[in-house]
């Protein structure tokens, strides 16, 4: 059994979730329910929760605001929003788990399966990655008129936390996605490139082949072919798929 705390200022949005999780997922027992960021933090502190769901957008303290005030993060974090693009964006490049409002069953159960995974493995491992994830986040979304740079990627090590500006290349591996750096080290992320590619920025990374995404800033020469080939500044040659080529030449100005 796991103890979790709801924080959302909106009475409907706290009784509509705890009444999902009661029906839906009996293995989360809610502890506590809070209105604003200020109990939230005293309801943390004295409950310390396995889970919180937290609304981001709450008036004179937003669930961000909140998180700064956390001292000790022992615990996982379910963010639970309305439709918002930039927020979003912050919660996938720390790698949060989220719930789009009115909150979807099927989503909630598979959400807070996910967590669960996590909540054991942290466990078994003795680390939980909250704290870096919360101190990602607010780097982020303090600077709201920069493109993001810092990500976390996860990995069957856990969260590795990288800065995007070092990403060469992007390469598909099944459900999993082989990435190279520009230290010319190596990672498998549990990622799909799909998912890379809809979270990294597009004026940077170009998707040449199915099976690869580049850095555009990393790009050696390009030879001239039926889609052509690309070689990189690590060494590695990518391919460009036939229907990719024109868009690709475009992207580089030629």
């Amino acid at each position: 059994m796991q103890k979790a705390i709801i924080i959302d200022d909106e009475a409907k949005g706290r009784l509509a979730l705890r009444q999902k999780l009661v029906d839906y997922c009996p293995q989360i027992q809610v502890i506590a329910e809070a209105d604003n960021g200020q109990e939230g933090i005293l309801l943390i502190e004295y409950h310390k929760p396995d889970i919180i769901f937290l609304d981001i957008e709450m008036p004179r303290m937003s669930g961000f605001d909140m998180l700064k005030e956390i001292k000790e993060k022992n615990f996982h974090i379910i963010f639970t929003t309305a439709y918002d693009q930039y927020a979003i964006k912050a919660i996938k490049y720390a790698a949060f788990d989220y719930l789009l409002k009115p909150i979807d069953i099927e989503e909630l159960k598979i959400t807070v399966a996910k967590v669960e995974q996590a909540i054991e493995k942290a466990e078994t491992e003795k680390n939980n990655p909250t704290k870096k994830q919360v101190e990602l986040i607010q780097q982020n979304i303090e600077h709201p008129k920069k493109q993001f740079h810092k990500l976390a990627i996860p990995t069957s090590e856990g969260l590795m936390f990288y800065d995007i500006n070092d990403i060469i290349h992007l390469e598909a591996n099944s459900n999993y996605t082989n990435i190279y750096f520009s230290n010319k080290s190596k990672i498998l992320a549990s990622k799909t490139l799909k998912e890379f590619e809809e979270l990294l920025p597009e004026d940077t990374f170009f998707r040449t082949h199915h099976s690869h995404l580049i850095n555009l800033s990393y790009i050696k020469r390009y030879i001239k072919g039926d889609g052509g080939q690309i070689e990189l500044q690590n060494g590695n040659y990518v391919d460009v798929s036939r229907r990719k080529k024109d868009e690709f030449l475009k992207a580089i100005g030629y």
